[in-house]
């Protein structure tokens, strides 16, 4: 018995929220607003990683300077500190969840338990007993989840739903037109190593069309460079790199400069001869055809496109059609592949941080297909 003693004290000391009366992280986990308004005791909460709070009434949204501190809300589009819960990481959960090392957490669940204690002064959560990703918010939808009548994005999306063809094409466009941050090209060079930084290494980003990892530090101009590739070519439109069209996030993607070349301004469609270089792209005069993985993410880059850009704002108005012929005119193809590319590559968790990442860091406005995929079939269909 006396031998025991030892191990019975050690459990209490661990136990003590089970073996006492029961506690917030014995209960169901909290939401952040909850875990905001009750700042006691323990709790386990579940929220979404919106940034790097660094005093009271910050958070960074890009460009993290520590892995000492997290920002999470109940929606993860959410940019008022007031309704985040600012959650400290300690030494032993820094290299998975510190965002200095790991920017595109941003937006992902987190569920984490610890003590509900004010923290910078702020709402906050300290000592954490565990931190993982994943958790389902009660207002919010899940990190991997399309949004649904009920999800918090809805709010961004309010004007357009219950909408169909030309009059939800027409509000989407009002939405993601409205309060948007255009950044420079020179800007575009950080901004991508941000929005496609390889998950697995930090000091890399992962190239469009052939899905190769490449040090961040190799941009340029040079063979075995990465560059800038416009998904939706600048000469359909003839916008070139001002800011707006030509810089707009939304569809840029960092591109070996080979490859990049060899794509050039070609219309979308199946068929051709292998790239090589990039394994699973096919093109031929007219035409590209890009790796399965990221066929449903250039759909939905397109389709934004052809929302976003209406000619009314000094832009040519660009417009989907089914050629594959279209030049130096403001149109690309080829719709009816386009779409069904849509249909056999939904979106995934990292496309959907990619836009996340858009929204709340630089532009501000939300690829509306990677929200809603069914909105696809109803304006371009």
């Amino acid at each position: 018995m006396a031998l025991l003693i030892p191990v019975l004290t050690g459990l209490l000391v661990a136990s003590v929220t089970v073996l006492r009366a029961p506690s917030a992280a014995a209960a169901a986990p909290l939401t952040v607003a909850q875990a905001i308004s009750s700042q006691s005791g323990t709790g386990t909460v579940v929220g979404y990683i919106v940034g790097e709070p660094t005093a009271t009434d910050t958070v960074r949204f890009s460009s993290f300077i520590g892995d000492t501190a997290l920002a999470i809300a109940d929606s993860a589009a959410e940019t008022s500190t007031s309704r985040m819960l600012y959650v400290q990481i300690t030494s032993s959960y820094r290299s998975a969840f510190g965002l200095a090392g790991n920017p595109s957490n941003v937006g992902r669940a987190l569920t984490v338990t610890g003590t509900l204690t004010a923290y910078f002064s702020h709402a906050g959560l300290k000592s954490p007993t565990a931190m993982t990703f994943g958790g389902t918010a009660t207002t919010s939808p899940t990190a991997t989840a399309g949004p649904t009548a009920s999800s918090t994005t809805d709010t961004y999306y309010a004007a357009a739903l219950g909408k169909s063809g030309s009059s939800l094409k027409s509000a989407l466009h009002t939405i993601v037109s409205t309060g948007v941050t255009t950044i420079s090209y020179d800007a575009v060079w950080n901004a991508l190593k941000v929005t496609d930084q390889d998950p697995a290494n930090s000091a890399n980003v992962i190239l469009l069309y052939s899905g190769i990892s490449r040090s961040k530090t190799l941009n340029g101009g040079a063979t075995g460079n990465w560059n800038r590739e416009h998904v939706w070519p600048q000469s359909h439109g003839d916008f070139g790199t001002a800011n707006g069209p030509g810089t707009d996030l939304h569809h840029l993607r960092p591109e070996d400069v080979t490859i990049n070349a060899l794509r050039g301004n070609k219309d979308f469609d199946t068929g051709g001869s292998a790239v090589s270089g990039a394994t699973g792209n096919y093109t031929d005069a007219d035409s590209w055809e890009p790796r399965a993985a990221i066929k449903g993410d250039v759909a939905r880059m397109v389709f934004y496109m052809a929302v976003r850009y209406e000619g009314g704002d000094s832009w040519a108005n660009l417009e989907l059609n089914n050629s594959t012929a279209n030049g130096s005119n403001p149109y690309l193809g080829k719709r009816s592949t386009l779409l069904a590319w849509h249909t056999q590559d939904p979106p995934t968790a990292a496309e959907r941080t990619r836009n996340q990442v858009i929204y709340a860091s630089y532009q501000h406005n939300r690829n509306p297909f990677i929200d809603h995929p069914e909105w696809a079939a109803s304006i371009f269909g």
